[in-house]
């Protein structure tokens, strides 16, 4: 369940050009976002403050779609109840790399990593998020 403040919202994955989100859009704008992908729309939620992004998947037996973590650079899966698919992103969204985490593990940090995508074991591959793979939102 997402955090007090957070909404869910719908994305995508795209490896054609566009744009990451809306020139000065804000995460927590309270809009509705989607994007189109080979593999149709993926729900979403954003955890944009140091509450949500603290729990994030924490608590959780599953979860429908991903989690995006707005900034962050690592993440963690200590107290998880099962793995996870992680995609580092920089500033513009685009995917510097994705790994699976078993829970009980510590991610180091990336360096150009602003932001961090979390769905469950095997989804970001079934998406087609990758390294060089952008992740878009429209409004």
């Amino acid at each position: 369940m997402p955090g007090a403040g957070d909404t869910a919202r719908t994305a995508g994955v795209s490896r054609a050009a566009g744009v990451s989100r809306a020139a000065g859009a804000s995460w927590a704008a309270g809009a509705s976002w989607a994007a189109s992908t080979v593999a149709g729309t993926v729900p979403l939620e954003i955890a944009d403050s140091a509450g949500a992004r603290a729990k994030g998947l924490l608590g959780r037996d599953g979860i429908t779609g991903a989690l995006l973590l707005s900034p962050a650079s690592s993440v963690h899966t200590l107290g998880m109840r099962f793995a996870i698919d992680v995609a580092y992103l920089d500033r513009r969204l685009n995917v510097l790399a994705v790994r699976t985490m078993r829970p009980g593990r510590i991610g180091l940090p990336r360096v150009r990593a602003r932001h961090v995508l979390e769905a469950e074991a095997g989804a970001l591959a079934g998406w087609g998020v990758g390294p060089g793979a952008r992740i878009v939102l429209h409004e």
